[in-house]
């Protein structure tokens, strides 16, 4: 048995791993989309690294488009059969791929009318939205907890990643040579005092572990304090500035966890009179699976549950849906909270908010979550005098924030913490994934200290026999 990476190799984003058996049949582990790696985007989400037809089944850790996001370029490329994820994960999955290929039906629209400019020839969308209907018809769902036959000789079982709704945990049973290889794919690993969502679960002793490691090498602030914090953001900029608070937040998990702040602010009679807006009609469509999921919730979601039926909604809340509502909050100039999708600010409303407010000192962009380098977000964290947005550029008046407290990925701590029901003797390889190279450095130098004597940064499409 070998694995092969073919991608969140040394970088957060396009997660791809391959478990090829000895007898040649292969199970892919995720498949998700290159984001925010600027000229080299493209070309990495339009080439597997592999042929699809040769796969001969696919488990899905989670919905984040990093990494269900090509699965309906690898159904265009000829795979026809099952995908294996949580029930939420297919509610949720089905909704943020047919999002990604309208969102690649407008870009393409704009990228080919400057590349007529250039006289260079057009590009085609990866993929379109029949080709993700087709993807979101091949997803078979399966509690935590329960094992079950993926193909002959392979069992899989999910337990919880609290990462964001829905989110597992891989672990495989292999029988292989008259022997059993236990394999566990992290998928994203969440917090342990996550404000919505219960905590990692513990799981079966492993033989090989391949990991996330987001923030192999920091800490973050107190979970605890994010409401406190938010409520500053949004007094100083709308009520001391009169300007737009805009926070660009992922559609899954972070919008949901700032209106569920929001929402404890009203009920603490703490939430400034002004009005909210949630532009994404995608974060709409997820907020909704989000609240028809509550068996996912912690127990002090559960508690509130008891007193307000509704912990995402509050005073001043709009959703925003057609794009001409969305142009008019660019016209408006009473003060506001802007949330909007994405969260690296590399692409849909949320872009072109940043674009027409980011020259006004009255505003603030506040970042509440990772931001790969090369994206927008992770430009801005750097708080530049300028930026480029749609191929223009911007002079930053506006005021760059962050919220470190608010991320769905758990910090070395949390990390450790769900390694910790695992005997290190018996890891024979630690496979380090999804994070930037230097981070993974820091982060296996603190696993080997730990016990973990086999630790692996893989590069992108190489191939570690088992």
């Amino acid at each position: 048995m070998k694995i092969s990476f073919h991608g969140a190799t040394r970088t957060v984003t396009g997660s791809k791993h391959v478990v090829h058996l000895n007898d040649g049949r292969k199970l892919l582990l995720d498949c998700g989309m290159f984001q925010g790696m600027g000229k080299e985007t493209e070309p990495l989400n339009r080439n597997f690294g592999f042929d699809p037809t040769d796969i001969d089944a696919v488990v899905l850790s989670h919905a984040h488009i990093d990494h269900s996001g090509l699965l309906p370029k690898l159904v265009q490329e000829g795979y026809l059969k099952s995908i294996h994820c949580t029930p939420a994960t297919k509610d949720l999955a089905t909704l943020l791929m047919e999002d990604s290929a309208g969102i690649q039906a407008n870009d393409i629209k704009f990228i080919n009318k400057r590349r007529k400019q250039q006289d260079k020839p057009p590009l085609e969308p990866l993929y379109s939205e029949d080709d993700a209907k087709a993807a979101s018809a091949l997803l078979i769902e399966h509690p935590y907890q329960e094992w079950f036959t993926v193909m002959k000789d392979v069992e899989c079982m999910f337990t919880d990643a609290g990462h964001i709704i829905g989110s597992a945990c891989v672990h495989l049973r292999i029988q292989e040579d008259g022997e059993t290889k236990h394999l566990t794919f992290s998928g994203d690993i969440g917090r342990y005092r996550d404000a919505i969502l219960r905590s990692p679960e513990t799981f079966p002793q492993a033989d090989y572990i391949i990991m996330e490691s987001t923030y192999g090498n920091s800490l973050h602030d107190d979970v605890f304090s994010s409401v406190d914090v938010l409520l500053k953001w949004v007094t100083e900029t709308c009520l001391k500035k009169k300007g737009k608070l805009i926070i660009p937040a992922f559609s899954v998990g972070r919008t949901q966890e700032i209106l569920y702040f929001l929402n404890q602010l009203e009920l603490e009679k703490r939430l400034p009179p002004v009005d909210y807006f949630v532009d994404s009609p995608l974060s709409s469509e997820a907020t909704h699976v989000v609240k028809s999921h509550p068996e996912n919730y912690n127990e002090t979601v559960q508690e509130v549950l008891k007193t307000d039926r509704d912990p995402f909604k509050f005073k001043g809340l709009h959703f925003i849906g057609s794009a001409e509502e969305s142009k008019q909050l660019n016209f408006r100039r009473e003060p506001c909270v802007i949330i909007s999708a994405s969260g690296m600010a590399e692409a849909g409303r949320v872009k072109h908010h940043i674009s027409n407010n980011i020259e006004n000192s009255r505003n603030t962009i506040l970042l509440v979550g990772y931001c790969e380098p090369h994206s927008l977000g992770g430009r801005l964290k750097h708080r530049p005098k300028e930026v480029n947005i749609f191929g223009m550029p911007h002079e930053v008046h506006a005021e760059i924030g962050e919220m470190r407290s608010m991320s769905a990925h758990g910090d070395y701590d949390d990390m450790l913490q769900w390694l910790s029901c695992q005997d290190t003797a018996k890891i024979q390889r630690l496979f380090l994934v999804h994070g930037e190279y230097d981070v993974q450095l820091q982060f296996a130098e603190r696993l080997r200290r730990k016990g973990f004597k086999n630790v692996v940064i893989p590069e992108q499409h190489s191939a570690h026999v088992l």
